[in-house]
């Protein structure tokens, strides 16, 4: 210690006790031990609402056995320099799993050391001379090097059970999505994971497709799309309980619904294209889905129907989005086998070597009128109708009169089906 100051050398500050206003700091802490730790829990619920939360007994409990066990840690730290060994972390560790397990929040549960600490330098500080200079930098530096010893040990014990408990519900989540894909043991499912079914899901089939990134060279493109993936998992997430087996090429989710089929709202349907499209923009790719609302009983028909609304959305080249059966009755019926579908394909098979012809007839037809079409195809009117009477010349077919139009416009959902 400087004979003149009376503080003390900063080269012997970790190995020598600190003494403030003329106590060993350590054995002051020993003797106001109980008061100290009553002060930390007021703190605790003054300061973190989290804590004032919890039941009494166990703030009195638990949590004041765990301040205590840590103020004698940082107490023996003072006093000798050791750092905490694997018992004492291990407790701490322990005390940790449990918040995570009462679903304290990780940043609650560390804040509450810091609040530990600045109550006993709070205890100290009104005792603290001028000459204890060097004795205070020690306690910092001390109560620094603790926080830096038992915070990553607490922290690596919430995570570990936060990880095991999300593990945990995500197998009662598969077990439950298996049991409904399959029909088969759903009661025992929802049993185990203990939430009830809704009335009602909306099933949905989703197709994902890549992101630039994995199309770039020199880039994993597994590791790309993994990315992919927990972006498009975080979104879906976030609207609730949602029960899904994904890839990054897209699968199943289960969206509960808290009506039944038959009377859902009708704006239910734009807020299912609406979240496929923040699937999209959160993936970073084109997603698309087939979508299908049943009870839970009717789950398994409903995935077959929805990924098979999926491959016809796919296949006939349908922008992004989620659709519906009722969206894409003629093409889904036109993809079943039939004897029907060939003959209606060859009903355009005299303009299958004019690929201008054909883009004039889809056009025309969609847009619903020659000046629509003209508009799109960036041509005049006049030329519409020109392409129009070539195309009755060669089928014999009329796109301008309805009944015609029917029939051509299945003839061409036909020809696609074929050639898909």
């Amino acid at each position: 210690m400087d004979s003149t100051t009376g503080a003390q050398d900063p080269a012997t500050e970790v190995t020598r006790p600190p003494v403030l206003g003329g106590h060993p700091v350590h054995e002051r802490l020993t003797s106001e031990l109980p008061s100290l730790v009553e002060r930390v829990l007021v703190e605790l619920v003054t300061r973190i609402p989290d804590y004032d939360r919890l039941p009494r007994e166990e703030l009195t409990g638990d949590i004041a056995r765990v301040v205590e066990r840590a103020l004698r840690s940082f107490t023996t730290f003072l006093r000798s320099g050791t750092a905490p060994g694997r018992a004492e972390l291990a407790f701490l560790r322990e005390s940790a799993a449990r918040r995570a397990e009462e679903g304290i929040p990780a940043e609650v549960v560390l804040t509450a050391y810091h609040v530990g600490v600045q109550v006993v330098w709070d205890s100290l500080a009104p005792d603290v001379r001028p000459g204890d200079i060097g004795a205070v930098m020690a306690v910092n530096s001390l109560a620094l090097r603790y926080l830096g010893l038992v915070t990553p040990a607490v922290a690596a014990g919430y995570v570990d059970e936060r990880q095991a408990i999300a593990e945990d519900e995500r197998s009662a989540q598969h077990t439950v999505l298996s049991a409904l894909l399959s029909g088969e043991g759903v009661d025992a499912a929802v049993a185990q994971s203990g939430t009830p079914l809704p009335p009602c899901y909306l099933v949905l089939a989703l197709g994902v497709g890549p992101h630039r990134d994995e199309a770039v060279e020199g880039v994993d493109a597994v590791v790309a799309g993994r990315r992919k993936l927990r972006r498009l998992r975080a979104r879906l997430d976030r609207r609730g309980p949602v029960l899904s087996a994904l890839t990054p090429e897209g699968g199943t989710a289960l969206l509960p619904r808290r009506v039944g089929p038959g009377v859902l709202p009708e704006r239910t349907w734009a807020e299912v294209d609406e979240l496929v499209g923040e699937l999209g923009r959160a993936a970073g790719a084109v997603v698309t889905a087939g979508v299908v609302a049943a009870e839970p009983s009717d789950v398994p028909e409903a995935a077959v129907t929805a990924r098979e609304v999926l491959d016809v959305a796919l296949r006939f080249g349908r922008s992004p989005g989620a659709y519906r059966l009722d969206d894409l009755l003629l093409e889904y019926q036109m993809s079943r086998p039939s004897r029907a579908l060939g003959r209606l394909a060859t009903l355009l098979s005299s303009l299958e070597e004019n690929d201008e012809l054909l883009r004039t007839l889809e056009v025309f037809l969609r847009a619903g009128g020659r000046r629509q079409a003209a508009s799109e195809l960036h041509v005049h009117p006049n030329t519409v109708d020109y392409r129009l009477r070539r195309v009755r010349e060669l089928t014999g077919l009329n796109p301008a009169e309805p009944g015609d139009a029917a029939l051509v416009r299945a003839a061409l959902v036909a020809r696609a089906a074929r050639r898909t």
